[in-house]
C-alpha cells in the first residue's frame, strides 16, 4: 500500500507547492517593487529581480507627515473591533448554544444571512446611519460596522466550540459550587480560547486592510484616516508613484503576518477544533 500511495502523496505534495508559490508570487513581486529604483519600476522589461535595491520609495512613505497618526488609527480601530468582537460572539454563542429561548433557530439563520449580503450594497444606508449618529469622520464610524460585519461569522464558528464542552463538566462545576459567571470566564473561556484566536485574525485581517469604509465614511477630517488612507498620497494625476504604493503597501502587510505568527499555533488548532466540530 506505500508503494501505491507513494505517486499520490508526492502529486499532492508539488500541486500543493505550486498553489503556494502562485499565491505568494504576488507578495514577493509587491516587495521587489518597493525595493526597485524607480527606472526599474517604469522600465518595460519586468524582471523578477533587481540588482540595485533602493530605500527611497520607503524614504517617501514615512516622509508623510500623517503616516504616523494613520497607523496609529489603523491598531486603535483593528484592537478595538477584535477585543469587541471576541468577547461579545463568545458571549452569543454561549447563550444560543447552552440556552434554548424562542427563535433561536431563526436567529441563527439571521446571522447566516447578515454573512452573505455584500459590503457595498449596505455602505450607503450605513453611510445615513453614521451621520444620524454623528459619527462621521471619526473612528467610530469604522468601529461599530466592523463589529457587526465580524459578529455573524465569529459567533457561527465559536457555537462550535462552545457545543463541544460537555454539559457535563457544567454540572460538575456548579456542583463544587462554582457560579454561572465564573463557569463562563475560568472554565468556558480558555476551553474555547483557540476558536477565539481563529476568529480574532479573520476581524484584524478585515478590519486592518479596509479601504471601503475608511474611504467611506472618513471625508474631511483627515486626522481619524486609517492606514489604506495612505495610499491615496501616491495616486497621482499624472503618474502614479507605483514604488511608493508598493513600499506602503508592503509597510501595511508587516502588522497583519506578525499578528500571524504569534496567534498561528493557536489558530491552527482553533481552524482544526472548527472543521472537527
Amino acid at each position: 500500500m506505500t508503494f501505491v500511495r507513494r505517486p499520490w502523496r508526492l502529486a499532492a505534495e508539488v500541486s500543493a507547492l505550486l498553489i503556494a508559490l502562485a499565491v505568494a508570487f504576488p507578495l514577493y513581486w509587491m516587495v521587489l517593487s518597493a525595493f526597485k529604483p524607480a527606472g526599474e519600476i517604469q522600465s518595460a522589461e519586468a524582471r523578477p529581480w533587481t540588482l540595485s535595491p533602493s530605500l527611497d520609495s520607503f524614504r517617501r512613505v514615512f516622509e508623510q507627515q500623517e503616516f504616523g497618526r494613520y497607523f496609529l488609527n489603523s491598531l486603535v480601530v483593528a484592537s478595538i473591533v477584535v477585543i469587541a468582537s471576541a468577547l461579545i460572539a463568545f458571549l452569543a454563542a454561549t447563550a444560543v448554544t447552552r440556552f434554548r429561548f424562542t427563535f433561536r433557530t431563526t436567529l441563527l439563520i439571521m446571522f447566516l444571512v447578515a454573512q452573505m449580503v455584500p459590503v457595498e450594497a449596505l455602505t450607503i444606508p450605513l453611510f445615513f446611519l453614521m451621520r444620524d449618529l454623528g459619527q462621521l469622520n471619526t473612528l467610530g464610524s469604522l468601529i461599530l460596522p466592523h463589529i457587526a460585519f465580524s459578529l455573524p461569522f465569529a459567533v457561527w464558528m465559536l457555537r462550535g466550540f462552545v457545543k463541544a464542552v460537555p454539559e457535563a463538566l457544567e454540572e460538575a462545576a456548579y456542583i463544587d459550587g462554582a457560579s454561572r459567571t465564573r463557569f463562563l470566564w475560568q472554565i468556558l473561556f480558555p476551553l474555547v480560547f483557540p476558536g477565539l484566536v481563529a476568529t480574532s485574525v479573520f476581524s484584524f485581517i478585515s478590519t486592518w486592510n479596509d479601504f471601503l469604509f475608511a474611504k467611506s465614511f472618513i471625508i474631511s477630517d483627515t486626522s481619524q484616516s486609517t492606514l489604506p488612507m495612505a495610499l491615496l498620497v501616491f495616486f497621482k494625476p499624472e503618474e502614479n508613484d507605483w514604488g511608493g504604493i508598493m513600499a506602503a503597501s508592503t509597510v501595511m502587510t508587516v502588522p497583519v503576518l506578525v499578528f500571524f505568527v504569534l496567534v498561528q499555533r493557536r489558530l491552527v488548532s482553533g481552524l482544526g477544533g472548527a472543521v472537527k466540530d
